[in-house]
């Protein structure tokens, strides 16, 4: 043994005092000396844990009493190591056991599974998970729907709402209130905007002044005479107008006057729309024996296509100009009036009555399987698939000409280059090294709407919307394309933008009869606006 170190003897005994003020002793337990060391839990192993082996003159502590330790129970679901608590580093020091029990000194022991589990949520809250844990276990072995009495006691339902009986007189009351709350509908919120101005911008800060705003002061005369061109050259942007203000809302939607100058119009109206042929199919001005042609379909409109024209003599026709007069004096009378006395609004009229759009292509996307050949040195089972893809796309023209193409050219290659001028320089083949070479199999053809005198059967309204299209073909034949204008779409908004079969024909101009194709495979046509053509669509 070595001598003793007079500064360590010091510092411990500075230590022991210490650790005295901390933790005095109880009044029964009689003073301690450093020749009787204490046997408590808390002292005993602090102090022989800190000694040093080397202290010399440290006096022999004899062995504390032997403890009843308590006797474990083993839980068959608790295999693995219990998480310690390291946040009590005072009596770490101190020598005091980290391990307490369950319920602390000034809380009673929990005897019911429903203390249990409250005591294990309290253990959740404070981060002890390994104790939260096992109370949890013993609440659920003692009753196993301890957490909806948990929840029962500590979260209650909401009493029942009243039903109509028990309320009484407060059901009028709660009526009237939903009433007012209710939102408007479409008609009174755009007559609500009828008081309303257009509100200039504000200042960007405060104490700048505003920008000016033009617009704000013009009267309504010039107002609707600017809105008037605006829809003129494009409906759609006449319409998204109403998003800039209630005030432009208002005018987009009630002013009469614009509604009925786009009707009116050739631009998007009803005098743009052709119900009689006004070209040749190879887009040449008509002959004599085109009106013919036309006036004895007129006479025999009941005779199907697959039958060769009536026989008997047919009138003579009117000229090209008194024809189009005839139908112009007509449509500002009989037809006119018709469809006024139909659509309430000039509004309703252009987005209800059938019309041919325009501004874009109309396209029919076809896909079908094909089965394939068998190969005799193939180890399948099975014959191959083919999944074919194709195309056709149709384009009307203000002047009553069109393009059909039939490819398998997707959309995104082909609806830009659409066009009369891509189409002649590509006739027969030509120029096909430029991109717009995709429509170098596009055909001519003419286009009308259906009128009274297709079919004297039926009325005005069950005509309209079929269209005529006819296109040239192979070598001495003309294809006839008979389609009907639908909608398309869930939302209201969407008008005319679909096109549905009624037939597909090819017209032997030799020996003048027609032939019928089948529509086995074919699909509608979806009209796609697209912006590049320019503003008249052209």
């Amino acid at each position: 043994m070595s001598e003793s170190n007079p500064d360590l003897e010091s510092f411990r005994e500075q230590w022991r005092a210490e650790v005295r003020a901390r933790h005095p002793a109880p009044a029964a337990t009689p003073a301690l000396t450093p020749a009787q060391p204490t046997t408590s839990a808390a002292a005993g192993p602090s102090t022989s844990s800190l000694s040093l082996p080397n202290a010399a003159n440290a006096p022999r502590k004899p062995p504390p009493p032997p403890t009843k330790a308590p006797v474990a129970v083993r839980d068959g679901d608790d295999d693995y190591v219990q998480p310690r608590a390291f946040d009590d580093l005072l009596s770490a020091q101190a020598g005091t056991s980290t391990e307490r029990p369950v319920a602390g000194p000034s809380s009673s022991e929990p005897v019911s599974a429903l203390e249990y589990y409250e005591k294990a949520v309290e253990r959740e809250a404070a981060g002890k998970l390994g104790d939260s844990l096992t109370l949890y276990r013993k609440a659920f072995r003692m009753d196993d729907s301890v957490d909806q009495k948990y929840k029962n006691k500590h979260f209650p339902r909401p009493p029942p709402k009243p039903t109509t009986t028990q309320a009484g007189g407060k059901v009028e009351g709660l009526k009237a209130k939903a009433a007012a709350e209710a939102p408007q509908t479409i008609t009174d919120l755009i007559s609500s905007f009828s008081t309303l101005s257009i509100e200039p911008a504000g200042p960007p800060m405060e104490g700048m002044p505003a920008p000016p705003c033009p617009i704000a002061a013009l009267p309504d005369e010039i107002l609707v005479h600017i809105l008037q061109d605006v829809a003129v050259l494009d409906v759609g942007d006449f319409v998204r107008l109403s998003q800039v203000c209630c005030r432009l809302a208002y005018l987009v939607a009630t002013e009469d006057r614009i509604w009925r100058r786009v009707c009116l119009g050739s631009e998007y109206g009803f005098a743009g729309m052709h119900y009689h042929w006004s070209k040749q199919v190879t887009w040449g001005p008509l002959t004599t024996e085109d009106l013919l042609r036309e006036a004895e379909e007129a006479e025999s409109p009941s005779d199907p296509p697959g039958d060769s024209p009536s026989q008997q003599a047919a009138p003579i026709p009117l000229t090209l100009t008194q024809r189009n007069l005839l139908h112009a004096t007509q449509s500002t009378t009989t037809t006119l009036a018709f469809y006024q006395s139909l659509y309430s609004t000039w509004a309703l009229m252009f987005r209800l009555r059938p019309r041919i759009r325009f501004g874009g292509v109309y396209i029919s996307t076809v896909n079908y399987i094909r089965a394939g050949m068998h190969n005799a040195n193939s180890i399948s089972w099975g014959s191959p698939v083919h999944i074919v893809t194709y195309y056709r796309y149709l384009r009307f023209f203000r002047d009553g000409t069109a393009l059909s193409l039939l490819t398998t050219a997707e959309p995104a290659d082909v609806v830009h280059h659409l066009t009369r001028e891509a189409a002649a320089l590509h006739h027969r083949g030509a120029a096909p090294h430029l991109p717009s070479s995709v429509v170098q199999s596009a055909l001519r053809g003419r286009w009308r709407l259906a009128h009274a005198g297709d079919n004297p059967h039926a009325s005005l309204s069950e005509v309209e919307g079929d269209v005529i299209v006819e296109t040239e073909g192979v070598s001495k034949y003309i294809y006839r394309l008979d389609l009907a204008l639908r909608s398309a779409g869930k939302g209201v908004g969407t008008r005319n933008n679909k096109l549905v079969w009624r037939g597909f024909y090819s017209y032997n101009r030799l020996t003048d009869d027609w032939a019928e194709f089948a529509l086995k495979n074919d699909k509608p046509f979806f009209f796609s606006r697209v912006k590049s053509y320019g503003v008249m669509g052209e």
